[in-house]
């Protein structure tokens, strides 16, 4: 079974940068689509970005588009989320799965965004 550890998070101004990293381990990272989700105070897990497992295509949330880039790293099995003109709205816990996700989530990532 797939396990996933995110790191990165942390406090920042609103248009500031942060880069999320996700270390998977077990399981066949490079066979599997992946994906980070965040899920805010009193909101549902959301869906942000997708990368295909194979062929380099990505996809977002409208709510990132052009501003979130999700990369992955096969040999080093990991995922990084490069987000960049941060904004409050984004203030969420961010996680890493599978996509679609599988049964095994891990502890996520803080993002707060505030002045």
């Amino acid at each position: 079974q797939v396990q996933f550890a995110e790191s990165g998070g942390g406090l920042v101004q609103p248009g500031g940068s942060l880069r999320l990293s996700c270390a998977a381990s077990g399981g066949f990272f490079s066979l599997y689509a992946m994906a980070w989700y965040r899920q805010a105070p009193g909101k549902q897990r959301e869906l942000v970005a997708t990368a295909r497992a194979r062929g380099g295509d990505t996809n977002y949330a409208d709510s990132v588009k052009g501003r979130f880039t999700i990369s992955r790293d096969s040999a080093k099995k990991t995922v990084y989320l490069q987000m960049n003109s941060l904004k409050p709205e984004d203030t969420a816990v961010y996680y890493c799965n599978q996509s679609p996700p599988g049964r095994s989530w891990g502890q996520g990532t803080q993002v707060t965004v505030s002045s």
